[in-house]
């Protein structure tokens, strides 16, 4: 463990000139290019045909997340223009109960111009549904680098959920340099996404369209899905010299029993689309020795914790683990296990379910880019290497890769 911790993120760096980062994504989403990493050996397809590398009868998990349209903005009578980014909910602490309140609820923001709003309430008249509206913001105490706001709007028929999807604005990445467009509601959103959450997408998953998912049932793929709500930690920087001192944000999970039972019955391996799906998929080892070890524990109690994985001793298989899990959810009568993680994936790592990995290419001295390198026995840079040479496109909007180590 002493070793991953002490990895130097310089060591993670490359050069990313401004035009090779996507800022808009092609007109067919599944056009883009694909990168295919075998073994080693590196070469380039178009994202049509990630069929063809995929296995028949094997599995297929997805994140199928939904981005909310998570940004406020309030203007003080002062004139100073205030933006209020719900990152997760506080008062009722669940997602999907927090969309569906009516007059009130508490989420856990950060807050642009902070210094410009000491106190007080800020006040919105907005139309929802053709209906006027008066929307109020009171910001609460100080959680670390966000505020816990207090919402509150005047007509009881409409949910929270209705309010965001009136007034909010979608939380498109803020390295593309651009403000959102009425396009990014689309685009920015992957053909499969259902359950609201997240505040950037899972970007893997934005080649994919209704032809290419048809294609690998076909071929006999089973596609399988799981949720993970992306947090804004996932464009925080690693500041510190070593990842010791990098603290990875909580997300948030969400696993159904069928989804455990469909990764038992292949064999504890899966193709993981995105790296969300990725450390849903790596978590869920831990949260078994978790069971293992304290039968009867909350799901609270099953968060997986940073640097858990390099700390575990453990001797438990994959499959013993996911059978713990299945029993508990048998024992508690679970349809899906909500839990959370702050797993970090780095050299050292050792994968437990992820097979093989659909990622997009990532920003230099980032988590993500260590989590591949990880996947991929340090072989990063000349898969990065090739797709700086061949005109590949980067990060969320950009090209794709399939990664088979």
């Amino acid at each position: 463990m002493q070793d991953t911790k002490h990895i130097r993120i310089e060591d993670f760096d490359y050069p990313l000139p401004d035009e090779r980062i996507a800022k808009f994504p092609l007109p067919v989403r599944d056009q883009s290019k694909l990168l295919v990493y075998r073994h080693g050996e590196v070469s380039e397809d178009r994202f049509t045909s990630l069929p063809d590398y995929i296995p028949t009868g094997s599995l297929m998990i997805f994140n199928n997340t939904k981005v909310i349209q998570a940004r406020l903005h309030f203007r003080k009578e002062t004139g100073a223009l205030i933006e209020v980014f719900c990152l997760e909910p506080a008062v009722p602490a669940d997602y999907a109960l927090s969309f569906q309140q009516t007059g009130r609820c508490s989420w856990l923001c950060m807050i642009g111009n902070l210094k410009k709003w000491k106190e007080g309430r800020l006040t919105r008249e907005i139309e929802v549904k053709g209906i006027p509206t008066r929307l109020t913001a009171t910001r609460g105490e100080c959680r670390g680098t966000s505020h816990r706001v207090d919402f509150e709007w005047d007509n009881p028929t409409l949910t929270f959920a209705d309010v965001l999807e009136a007034v909010g604005e979608l939380p498109i990445p803020p390295y593309l340099n651009r403000a959102t467009e009425e396009s990014d509601k689309t685009t920015y959103q992957t053909v499969y996404s259902k359950i609201k959450g997240s505040v950037a997408a899972p970007t893997a998953g934005l080649h994919f369209t209704e032809r290419v998912l048809d294609e690998l049932r076909h071929k006999g793929v089973d596609l399988e899905e799981l949720t993970l709500h992306v947090g804004a930690g996932t464009f925080k920087p690693v500041k510190s010299e070593e990842i010791a001192g990098h603290e990875m944000h909580t997300e948030y999970i969400s696993v159904s029993r069928a989804t455990i039972k469909k990764l038992l019955a292949h064999g504890c391996e899966a193709t993981a689309v995105g790296t969300t799906s990725v450390r849903t998929l790596e978590s869920l080892y831990y949260i078994g020795i978790h069971i293992r070890r304290n039968p009867d524990a909350g799901e609270e109690e099953l968060h997986v914790n940073q640097w858990e994985p390099y700390e575990d001793a453990s001797e438990l298989s994959t499959r013993e683990a996911l059978q713990c899990i299945l029993g508990y959810m048998d024992r508690h009568h679970l349809e899906a296990l909500h839990s959370s993680t702050q797993i970090i994936i780095a050299p050292g790592y050792r994968y437990r379910i992820v097979r093989r990995m659909v990622t997009n290419f990532h920003q230099p001295k980032s988590t993500l880019l260590l989590l591949v390198s990880a996947f991929v026995h340090g072989d990063w840079r000349k898969i990065y290497d090739f797709a700086l040479g061949h005109g590949f496109r980067f990060l969320s909007y950009g090209d794709s890769s399939l990664l088979i180590p």
